[in-house]
C-alpha cells in the first residue's frame, strides 16, 4: 500500500499540474506573454507620444495638419495632393 501510495505521488509530481511535463509549456507561455508585453508597452509608448504631440497648449503644428488632412480631407487650394498606396 506504501508503495502505491509513492508512486501515486510520483506521477502526480511528473504529470501533474505543476509538475515536470507542465513546466516546459509554462515556460513557453511566460515567454510568449512577455513578448506581447513588449509589444504593448511599445505601441503604449507611441501613443503616449502622439498625445503628447496633440497637447492643446502646445500643439504640433505638423501633426495637426496630418490629422485634419487623413480626416476631414481639408486642403488649401494650392496644394497638390498624391496618393500613395
Amino acid at each position: 500500500m506504501a508503495l502505491g501510495a509513492l508512486l501515486v505521488m510520483g506521477g502526480w509530481a511528473i504529470a501533474g499540474p505543476s509538475g515536470l511535463l507542465a513546466w516546459s509549456e509554462n515556460l513557453r507561455l511566460l515567454e510568449q506573454r512577455q513578448h506581447e508585453v513588449q509589444q504593448l508597452s511599445a505601441e503604449r509608448d507611441e501613443l503616449r507620444n502622439r498625445v503628447a504631440l496633440l497637447d492643446p497648449r502646445h500643439a504640433d503644428p505638423d501633426l495637426a495638419g496630418e490629422l485634419l488632412r487623413s480626416n476631414l480631407n481639408v486642403v488649401h487650394p494650392d496644394e497638390m495632393v498624391m496618393l500613395l498606396k
